[in-house]
């Protein structure tokens, strides 16, 4: 819902579902909000059948340090750890690489070719392809693009501090999400510096930038970078 104006802030500008996930795309409509997707995602993954499809989550060779519950889906080329936690539903892409320590705790699906990083929790949120998460990041309640990436530390924050609904601002509207928890929205191939805090709600364009050790909330058009002087400034991105 928006308080005032009517911009296109559709899913479509911050990114496409890629073909390793068409079989969910019924549920993730181009033309929605996208933080309306979030919603979505346990949605899709109900429609799944883990039963007849169960990849590799069945019929492959599972690490005994690796923890499997509830219904999971692991593609037969997903490279798995020592050990990890995966906690279902979850639906997890080819050649996706979960590192050691990792979390996956519900509703969770991942994309070909992601990096699921060591010591990283993730909940609630759809990666698409060639997502890097490598080190120590928590991403819940958060949608990221394809070829997006989270430098070491990087955190999408999604509670507010006094648990209120979660408002989007825009440089033309405000809207009311309805959601007490969101993350952060990353356009394809955003990039998030080492340490630095999404607050919720962030709207990251494509090729936008978040500069290390920051905290960053709002919206940052697509090529542009935020980053501190005296204050937090935005700048094209080259």
């Amino acid at each position: 819902m928006a308080l005032f104006g009517t911009p296109a802030v559709k899913a479509s500008d911050f990114f496409t579902l890629p073909p390793s996930l068409a079989g969910f795309a019924a549920h993730f409509s181009p033309d929605a909000r996208p933080w309306e997707w979030l919603p979505q995602i346990a949605a899709a993954l109900g429609q799944w059948n883990f039963q007849s499809d169960p990849g590799r989550s069945l019929g492959g060779a599972i690490p005994p340090g690796v923890k499997i519950e509830g219904p999971v889906y692991l593609h037969p080329s997903v490279k798995l750890p020592a050990y990890a936690t995966i906690s279902g539903p979850a639906w997890i892409g080819p050649e996706t690489v979960i590192r050691p320590g990792a979390l996956i705790r519900s509703n969770v699906i991942v994309g070909a070719g992601s990096v699921l990083g060591n010591a990283c929790e993730y909940k609630n949120c759809l990666l698409m392809d060639r997502v890097e998460t490598p080190h120590y990041n928590y991403v819940g309640d958060s949608i990221l693009g394809s070829r997006s990436h989270l430098a070491a530390g990087a955190i999408c924050s999604n509670l507010r501090l006094d648990r209120q609904p979660i408002v989007i601002r825009t440089p033309d509207a405000v809207f009311e999400t309805g959601l007490r928890k969101l993350g952060a929205i990353l356009g394809e191939e955003a990039e998030v510096g080492c340490n630095a805090v999404l607050n919720p709600g962030t709207l990251l364009g494509k090729r936008s930038l978040v500069m290390p050790a920051i905290a960053f909330g709002g919206w940052l058009p697509a090529g542009m970078i935020a980053r501190i002087r005296a204050s937090v400034s935005v700048v094209p991105r080259r």
